[in-house]
C-alpha cells in the first residue's frame, strides 16, 4: 500500500527528522521514534470504530527547535483516542489526546511539569484532482488521497494548537527579581521595590513645558 499524509492549507508545517535537535540550552537528542499509526481507506466504514495508539512527538519538538523556542519539550508520546467513519467519500475522525509536557516558566525560568489534554475533530475530504477544483478548494480543509490515512501531521498541530501561549509554573509565581535576578518564589533580597531601569534615568531629568 502507498500511504499519503492527509493535508491541510492551515497546517503548520513539520520538519524532516534529525538525529539532535538544537535549542538554546543545547543539543536534545531524539529518542527512538514511535511508528505512525495509519488506518487503510478501505477499513473505513460508516459503522464507527474506535482506536486507541501513542502518538510520536518528535515532530511537535523539531517545530519548537526550528522555531527558536525553549518553552515546551515532549519527552514522550501522547496516548490517542479517535473514532473514525465514513460517509460517501468523506472520513470522520474526533478523538482525545493527552500527555505530559515539559514547560519552562516564563517569569521564574524553572522547569516544569505540565499535563497536555485536547480533543480534536477534523473531515479529510477527497484532494480535488482538476486544476479548477484545486484553486477553489477551502484552505481551512483537509484533504487526502492514497489508500491509507496517516493522522500524525494533523495530530502534531493539535499538540502544537494545545500548548497555553505562555507558560507558567503557577499562576501566583512571583518570578526573578530584576536588579538581582534571585528565584522570588525561593526567597527575597534586599533590592529597591521600585527600580528604575538605569537607562532609563536620563528621561527623569528632561522636563515638559506646560502651556497656561
Amino acid at each position: 500500500m502507498t500511504g499519503v499524509r492527509p493535508e491541510r492549507g492551515l497546517f503548520l508545517p513539520v520538519p524532516p527528522r534529525y538525529s539532535f535537535l538544537s535549542s538554546a540550552r543545547g543539543a536534545i537528542r531524539r529518542r527512538d521514534p514511535v511508528p505512525a499509526v495509519k488506518i487503510p481507506i478501505e477499513q473505513i466504514q460508516e459503522s464507527e470504530k474506535s482506536l486507541d495508539f501513542e502518538q510520536d512527538t518528535d515532530p511537535v519538538n523539531q517545530a519548537l527547535a526550528l522555531s527558536k523556542s525553549v518553552d515546551y519539550r515532549f519527552h514522550d508520546p501522547v496516548k490517542v483516542h479517535v473514532d473514525y467513519y465514513r460517509s460517501g467519500s468523506d472520513l470522520f475522525f474526533r478523538g482525545h489526546l493527552a500527555g505530559p509536557v515539559a514547560g519552562t516558566c516564563a517569569r521564574c525560568l524553572e522547569s516544569f511539569p505540565l499535563s497536555l489534554e485536547r480533543d480534536f475533530a477534523f473531515v479529510l475530504k477527497p484532494e480535488p484532482t482538476s486544476g479548477a477544483d484545486r484553486a477553489d478548494r477551502d484552505e481551512a480543509l483537509a484533504f487526502y488521497r492514497g489508500d491509507e490515512i496517516d493522522l500524525s501531521p494533523l495530530l502534531s498541530e493539535e499538540m502544537l494548537l494545545a500548548l497555553p501561549t505562555r507558560p507558567l509554573c503557577r499562576d501566583e509565581c512571583s518570578g526573578l527579581c530584576p536588579q538581582c535576578g534571585i528565584d522570588r518564589n525561593a526567597g527575597s533580597c534586599d533590592c529597591a521595590a521600585h527600580w528604575t531601569d538605569p537607562r532609563l534615568q536620563v528621561l527623569q531629568s528632561l522636563k515638559i513645558p506646560t502651556s497656561h
